[in-house]
């Protein structure tokens, strides 16, 4: 089975995206065509979602499903008149809070993804600048750091730091296992400094071949021999350092960041 679903909001669309894509993970036997419309933020662009949305209800002969974080009351109105099942997330919540804080909303739109206190926004831009300059081992100066993750090369270290910085203003270094640190069985001594702040993330030695192989075809780098030496030789000295670990394998970015912050007290607000 296919259906079209469409993420609509005069914001990002972020928000939308981000609920809806949670609640169809739970019927994974149908194929879903997943389309994101930001900023449909006046009547003009709300007329044309529509009837971009009601063709693609005609093509696949069945009616697309809609998710909306729209703001706006005119706009919003527009795009429920949609033939298509339209779940409006702010509707839904919005009447119940009102109610139980007392007080109306404030109709301003890209409040959930905007800039909002600037601080914060200060705060999350040079956590990302840290990670990328603090990326692969570049700099062994990591006494500002609030997390050091430690793994084998493509493990999926940088893209799990640079969330950690972008969402929550962490801090986050990363240093690849070398070859010689695993025949040493030993982490370097720098890195050792900082043990509370450590966390290794291990993968499946297929796993790691095949995303090895789609970068550097028919290596060594590559090989299943040498991917599955590198993983057992860093899972064996992380656990013999005392280092936690998680697996990357079967986990999200979002769920190695929440894991993370959980595992080493970081505790920080979704920014």
């Amino acid at each position: 089975m296919k259906r079209t679903v469409f993420f609509v909001s005069d914001g990002t669309a972020i928000t939308a995206e981000t609920f809806g894509h949670s609640l169809l993970t739970q019927f994974s036997d149908i194929d879903f065509r997943q389309v994101r419309l930001p900023f449909v933020d006046t009547p003009s662009k709300a007329r044309d979602a529509v009837s971009l949305i009601e063709r693609a209800g005609v093509d696949q002969d069945n009616r697309p499903i809609v998710f909306s974080t729209i703001v706006d009351p005119e706009v919003g109105e527009i795009v429920a008149g949609t033939q298509a099942h339209v779940f409006d997330m702010f509707r839904t919540f919005i009447g119940p809070l009102e109610k139980v804080l007392g007080t109306e909303r404030s109709d301003k739109v890209g409040r959930a993804h905007g800039m909002g206190d600037s601080s914060s926004y200060e705060d999350r831009m040079e956590a990302t600048n840290y990670a990328l300059t603090h990326d692969d081992g570049i700099s062994k100066r990591l006494d500002n750091a609030d997390v050091i993750l430690v793994g084998v090369s493509r493990s999926g270290k940088t893209p799990t730091c640079l969330y950690l910085a972008l969402h929550y203003g962490v801090k986050a270094a990363n240093y690849p296992l070398t070859e010689e640190d695993l025949e040493q069985n030993r982490l370097p001594e720098f890195l050792r400094r900082h043990r509370n702040k450590l966390f290794g993330l291990t993968i499946n030695p297929e796993r790691l071949s095949q995303i090895r192989e789609n970068r550097r075809p028919g290596s060594r780098y590559a090989s299943m021999r040498q991917c599955r030496y590198e993983v057992e030789a860093a899972e064996a000295m992380l656990r013999g350092e005392g280092v936690r670990m998680l697996s990357s394998t079967d986990s999200s970015i979002e769920e190695l960041a929440s894991h993370i912050l959980l595992d080493l007290g970081l505790e920080r607000d979704h920014r």
